[in-house]
């Protein structure tokens, strides 16, 4: 034991106290991340988004004024909640991924800006709000690069859900679910032994008329519904054409919503004609709008049987 301890003194004296890897292996994880370098640089993107929101601070108030008064933009306050939140389950996966900034991401941070300013002096809100999630998009591949844009790709186009549809898309499309809100109603109220008479988007029963107006087109379902239905398949599916069947399956679940409402709305006014407007209508909706989500779920339960069966059979003739 003597001799160990002589050792070990011969070995502090000629060794030195602290080598330059061990400094450098130290002073690794207080390094900004460099490319090459996992995980992506918090603080960076904290400090970016700082700036973007205070650039775009009269954009993101008018977005949530709208929200607040817009039932079909109703959604948009909970697409950054749950973003964030999809983004936080994330960590580990980020934490392992190479950082590799890249020069396009400044790119879509100057065109973001541009779009801003064209918005801003033409009273544009579509581009102001497209400038937003160009410039957060940007932000992403200028700190982290696109191996962590890849990780992130789905959560970043749910934040498209915040931005309302363009006028002049939301005409085109408003037009012809009124049509068939009308049609299905009138097929229905028929069924029902309700005669009525349909000219156009106008409903004429003996009692009054129901105008199908831009509010009742069923758009507003359609845009929640779409929405619900990424998130639910996002955390409680994982088959990619299960996801895709739900996504696209809500256009119809929509319409047949939205038509079974405005059929609703008829047989109820010839009873009378206060349950066809003000609080008995919004409630209505709520309830119609809660059917379409039984419907989804449904959906999605049938598709999981037919998976399994599938795979039965499968194994069947493979045995």
């Amino acid at each position: 034991m003597k001799q160990d301890a002589q050792d070990a003194s011969h070995e502090a004296e000629h060794s030195p106290p602290f080598r330059i890897d061990d400094a450098e292996h130290a002073a690794t994880p207080l390094a900004a991340p460099q490319d090459g370098d996992a995980g992506p640089n918090w603080a960076a993107l904290a400090w970016f988004g700082a700036l973007t929101v205070l650039l775009f601070a009269p954009v993101l108030r008018d977005m949530f004024k709208e929200y607040a008064k817009d039932e079909s933009m109703g959604h948009g306050f909970f697409v950054p909640v749950i973003v964030g939140y999809m983004i936080w389950q994330r960590r580990p996966e980020l934490e392992r991924t190479p950082i590799r900034p890249h020069w396009a991401g400044w790119a879509l941070c100057v065109l973001g800006f541009a779009l801003l300013l064209l918005g801003t002096f033409g009273a544009e809100f579509a581009l102001m709000r497209g400038g937003l999630l160009l410039t957060v998009y940007g932000i992403v591949l200028a700190t982290c690069g696109f191996p962590v844009f890849r990780l992130l790709v789905f959560p970043l186009l749910l934040l498209l859900f915040m931005i309302r549809i363009p006028q002049f898309i939301y005409g085109q499309i408003t037009g012809p679910l009124q049509t068939l809100a009308s049609q299905f109603a009138e097929v229905s109220l028929s069924m029902l032994g309700i005669p009525v008479l349909r000219e156009g988007n106008v409903l004429e029963l003996a009692s009054q008329k129901l105008n199908v107006v831009e509010a009742c087109s069923g758009i507003r379902s359609l845009l929640s519904l779409g929405f619900l239905s990424l998130i639910y398949g996002y955390f409680f599916e994982t088959k990619r054409w299960i996801r895709t069947v739900l996504f696209f399956s809500t256009i119809p679940i929509a319409i047949f919503a939205n038509g079974l409402r405005v059929t609703i709305t008829g047989v109820l006014s010839e009873v009378n004609k206060e349950y066809a407007e003000g609080l008995f209508h919004l409630m209505e909706g709520w309830v119609i709008f809660m059917v379409a989500l039984v419907a989804l779920l449904a959906l999605h339960q049938l598709l999981l049987g037919l998976a399994r069966l599938g795979k039965r059979k499968e194994v069947r003739a493979s045995v």
